[in-house]
């Protein structure tokens, strides 16, 4: 199997995991999760404080030092959802990374996503499936190209529920 287009960054002990569809060109092209500038991911991380500053789509391999780990669905595609063949989707490999790893909470960051990962229809927020001990979050796509349904709300309760556990512990 060739590599994947971009690395997985997981590891046991991981607080939060955040799950897209696939790489997109840019992203592919740099090496680097969600590289085009138009993409919100990174500041929506800072603006919601789970990063103490904003960081630049090259400095991801620093993420798990803060307990935040990054994969996709698609591996071994790139491009918009739109673009990637019907199979680029593995749910079983993802389900089988994450059940291993075993994230506090894996956040898919679009509804496309997390229907893809879970068979149906989902809403923001949290989800009443697990993949194993792993809670499930649903979060507004950061993509330029889908600015139309931008909201930084859920972004929010999602670093709302990952302080409250953090103060738990």
């Amino acid at each position: 199997m060739p590599a994947p287009i971009l690395p997985d960054l997981l590891q046991p002990g991981l607080a939060l995991v955040f799950c897209g569809t696939a790489a997109g060109r840019r992203s592919a092209e740099e090496g680097a999760y969600y590289a085009h500038p138009g993409n919100l991911f990174w500041r929506a991380l800072h603006a919601v404080e789970l990063t103490p500053r904003l960081f630049a789509p090259a400095e991801f391999p620093l993420l798990p030092a803060l307990g935040i780990g990054l994969t996709d669905l698609a591996k071994h595609h790139m491009g918009n959802d739109d673009e990637l063949p019907r199979d680029a989707f593995d749910v079983v490999a993802l389900r089988q990374r994450i059940e291993h790893h075993a994230p506090r909470v894996l956040a898919f960051t679009s509804k496309a996503a997390a229907r893809a990962a879970l068979g149906h229809a989902v809403n923001y927020g949290p989800q009443t499936e697990r993949f194993g001990q792993t809670q499930l979050f649903v979060l507004p796509s950061p993509s330029g190209q889908a600015r139309g349904h931008w909201d930084l709300a859920p972004w929010q309760a999602l670093a709302a529920l990952m302080r409250s556990a953090q103060e738990r512990t």
